[in-house]
C-alpha cells in the first residue's frame, strides 16, 4: 500500500513509502509502523478523501498524511 507524506512528515522518510498490507490494517497501524504519532497528523486522507484513521484499509488504497500547518 502506498503512503504519501507531506511537509515535516517527510523528514527521514521520503515523499512516499510502501507499507505491507494485511487484513484489518488501518491508518493508526500505518502511522505506528512509520514512527508517526497520530497527534502529528492533522489531515488524514484515503484515496484523496477525508477519512477516519481507524477505518480498515484496502491493499490498493493510497493514504496521505499531512501535519498541522504553522505560520503567522
Amino acid at each position: 500500500m502506498e503512503v504519501r507524506l507531506f511537509a515535516t512528515l517527510r523528514e527521514n522518510r521520503g515523499k512516499a513509502v510502501r507499507v505491507d498490507w494485511h487484513e484489518g490494517i488501518n491508518g493508526l497501524a500505518v502511522m505506528e509502523s512509520l514512527g508517526i504519532l497520530p497527534s502529528a497528523v492533522a489531515i488524514y486522507l484515503i484515496n484523496g478523501r477525508n477519512a477516519n484513521p481507524d477505518a480498515a484499509l484496502s491493499e490498493s488504497d493510497i493514504v496521505s498524511l499531512f501535519p498541522p500547518v504553522g505560520g503567522g
